[in-house]
């Protein structure tokens, strides 16, 4: 069985940051902080952008509490 990339039931706005984590394995906090740190120092603008079109198309977890 493939492993399939969705939000996170584990949110703090949409669950992005944590899909991604957790598809990849990695922690949730650091996978946060380096998007902040990114969306800072790239003007703020494209990185809110990329979270929200990231929202739009990852699906929701099969279970979403």
């Amino acid at each position: 069985m493939s492993k399939k990339l969705t939000r996170s039931s584990n949110q703090m706005i949409a669950g992005v940051c944590a899909g991604i984590a957790e598809y990849f394995g990695w922690n949730v906090t650091l996978v946060r902080v380096i998007y902040v740190l990114l969306s800072i120092f790239s003007a703020g603008f494209p990185g809110t952008m990329v979270y929200i079109i990231l929202w739009i198309v990852m699906p929701r977890p099969e279970k979403f509490d």
